[in-house]
């Protein structure tokens, strides 16, 4: 066990951590699963409960969780926008001190970054992003996870990103400036990735492309989301027009390495965003990434409880 309990550490984007706590983080999450699939009993967090908060609905994010709290030896509340409405039952800074001092732990699906971080400021306990509308970090975590398991390390390596400039975007381009890995990035006009919002401090570790085969040329892992995330669904129509041309289909992974990975993070839309044969093709990992936001999951909670092991 660790010599000294760690302060409090939250994970509200994917650059609150090093490169070096990621390396870490990523050997964990490799030690963890390895102990799952052998049915071996890894339970350091015995008496720990973890609140989960969604203001968003889910399946992944509160399947991956919840079955990997329960697996590590602590208990879940799960709390929905019925039980708990963040701001406006009562202040998110009331909500955030009272649930801080019951739990050890605290997950946050909801709408603006802004809201997760004033519950992180005033919460005695670690606070993980399980999504906002800017950031996805949790699910970026589990994708290079995914791809390490595959293929190695990411550093040097260029990631296609084809779509909508929305939180997944900007937390690969996060990622990209912190493990070292470029990342192409091709939206239809109109939905660029803004810097600003990404948070990153330089363009250096991406390159914009208005052709999304263009992107995906020599690519090692081409990646995609939904057309509309959850928020956006009024603009369904204009967007399904808008981005006609961004489905990631069999001659854009033509165009990356003949090694190049697919992923998306799921629900996905074969025939929207992906042709079926890309994501039910042999290319594709989609099931080990998704299967992978638990074991990288447990990996994060148990650094933020217990530092390095």
């Amino acid at each position: 066990m660790s010599t000294s309990a760690p302060s409090i550490r939250h994970y509200l984007q994917f650059s609150d951590f090093t490169a070096d706590e990621y390396a870490y983080l990523f050997e964990r999450a490799a030690i963890i699963k390895r102990k799952f699939k052998a049915y071996e009993k890894h339970q350091p967090l015995v008496d720990r409960t973890l609140a989960m908060i969604f203001e968003k609905a889910s399946t992944r994010t509160r399947v991956s969780f919840e079955a990997g709290m329960y697996q590590l030896g602590g208990s879940v509340v799960h709390l929905t926008t019925g039980d708990s409405q963040l701001g406006r039952a009562e202040p998110i800074e009331d909500s955030a001190k009272v649930i801080s001092r019951m739990v050890d732990l605290v997950m946050i699906r909801t709408f603006e970054q802004t809201k997760i971080e004033s519950f992180a400021a005033h919460s005695r306990v670690p606070v993980i992003n399980g999504l906002t509308n800017e950031f996805h970090p949790c699910q970026i975590v589990a994708d290079i996870f995914t791809y390490i398991e595959h293929r190695g390390s990411i550093k040097g390596k260029t990631v296609a990103w084809v779509g909508d400039g929305n939180n997944m975007a900007n937390t690969w381009l996060q990622a990209a400036e912190i493990l070292g890995f470029t990342v192409h990035v091709s939206t239809p006009s109109g939905y660029e990735v803004d810097q600003d919002v990404a948070g990153i401090r330089s363009s250096d570790s991406y390159k914009v492309f208005k052709d999304p085969m263009e992107a995906c040329r020599g690519a090692d892992l081409v990646t995609t989301d939904v057309w509309t995330s959850m928020g956006y669904e009024a603009e369904n129509e204009a967007r399904r027009k808008a981005f006609a041309d961004w489905c990631v289909d069999e001659e854009m992974m033509r165009a990356a390495k003949p090694d190049a990975l697919f992923m998306h993070c799921l629900p996905a839309h074969r025939g929207e965003e992906v042709q079926a044969e890309v994501i039910d093709g042999p290319q594709s990992v989609v099931w080990d990434e998704a299967e992978n936001r638990m074991h990288a999951q447990k990996a994060l909670m148990e650094f933020l409880l217990l530092g390095r092991l």
